[in-house]
């Protein structure tokens, strides 16, 4: 084959597809089954204003990932006809604190003066016209992301690369690599060798120990993130409501809201605390205190894959230049899915790419370029 993906989530299949559109023969190889980690826990904010408060390496991708998500998703819905929940009602970046609205000014004010088309600001009548539901001291600023159904947009690229001819072998674990020479030829898995002119490594937090057997140490932690599902009798949102405290509430398909998340990190447990759930809910009713009226549904975590100094390891391995590491893309997985796919498969070409991609070199300089929230 030209191209062994591991790792069956998002960014796997998202550069997948990228590279079975352009004609390569592609298998991509999963542990368990396809979205099952990070991928389907996510609650899928497309939030590329929201996310980013200062200069970030990032940005440039975000939005250009953003922007290209209206086409990308035609083109899945095209080839697999999964819909994917698209919803363009925009977000509400919200303080409940008077030092939170200090930092959310500064927010905004980056933001007006980059892309002033993309924000506004709310004060909190006009928060109270778009959205009654919502309890605002201090406004709100407005960005235009959207939001999706992240485990259905994983499976559609999935499903799209098949499409186009990418083979998947889900219950597939790797666990070593074949070497001959300077060069990696090939991955040793649960189902048998598999040999490829390129790999891929693409396991979201575990990408790490598996790194391990490349002579590789990367700088990368898991992050649990636990998130809950409530459902109401009307809806109470239509925009996604992002409080600048870290708690978000995404509406959903018939009436059901995902609230989240929780930050613990070092833990690979998929556990949900009783803390945890009570605290999400207690920041959720301070913002729409209708939700104590909502009908618990369920909760669930998720593992999330973060770098030491908070930016995505996407490039070729220093000493196998046939191997490439795409992880780290911790909360932006699903927002930079579609141009991570592009991204990668032009390195793999040979290809110019069309971003600075230094900043996330394999053996970059560690700085300390953490996200601000």
């Amino acid at each position: 084959m030209d191209v062994l993906i591991v790792g069956g989530g998002i960014i796997g299949s998202s550069i997948a597809f990228e590279l079975a559109k352009r004609g390569a023969h592609v298998v991509v190889i999963e542990r368990g089954e396809l979205a099952q980690e990070a991928s389907s826990a996510a609650a899928g904010m497309l939030g590329a204003h929201a996310e980013f408060s200062t200069d970030h390496p990032l940005i440039p991708l975000a939005l250009a990932s953003q922007a290209a998500f209206p086409n990308v998703i035609a083109e899945l819905q095209q080839l697999t006809n999964i819909a994917v929940g698209w919803n363009e009602a925009g977000m509400l970046k919200m303080a409940t604190t008077a030092e939170e609205h200090r930092q959310l000014t500064e927010h905004y004010e980056f933001w007006r003066r980059i892309q002033p088309q993309h924000v506004r600001w709310l004060t909190r009548d006009d928060v109270a016209q778009l959205e009654p539901h919502v309890r605002s001291e201090y406004g709100a600023m407005y960005t235009i992301d959207q939001q999706v159904d992240a485990k259905q947009l994983s499976v559609a690229f999935a499903r799209a690369a098949m499409a186009k001819g990418a083979t998947f072998l889900p219950y597939t674990e790797a666990y070593d690599v074949v070497f001959d020479g300077e060069r990696v030829t090939g991955v040793k898995t649960t189902s048998g060798t598999l040999h490829a002119e390129h790999i891929v490594i693409a396991c979201g937090a575990w990408t790490s120990a598996f790194a391990e057997k490349l002579q590789l140490s990367l700088h990368m932690y898991p992050v649990k993130g636990e998130c809950i599902g409530v459902t109401t009798d009307t809806p109470l949102l239509r925009t996604t409501v992002f409080a600048k405290n870290g708690c978000y509430i995404v509406p959903k398909a018939n009436n059901r809201l995902v609230i989240g998340a929780s930050a613990m990190a070092d833990s690979f447990t998929k556990t949900v605390q009783a803390s945890s759930v009570h605290h999400l809910l207690t920041r959720a009713m301070q913002i729409v205190p209708d939700i104590a009226h909502a009908t618990f549904e369920k909760a669930w975590a998720g593992i999330r894959p973060q770098t030491k100094d908070g930016m995505p390891y996407i490039g070729e391995h220093p000493q196998y230049t046939n191997v490439f590491i795409v992880t780290g893309h911790y909360r932006n997985g699903i927002l930079l899915s579609a141009i991570t796919g592009r991204c990668v498969s032009d390195m793999l070409e040979g290809k110019e790419v069309p971003f600075d991609m230094t900043p996330f070199s394999l053996i970059r300089k560690e700085e300390d370029h953490a996200l601000h929230h």
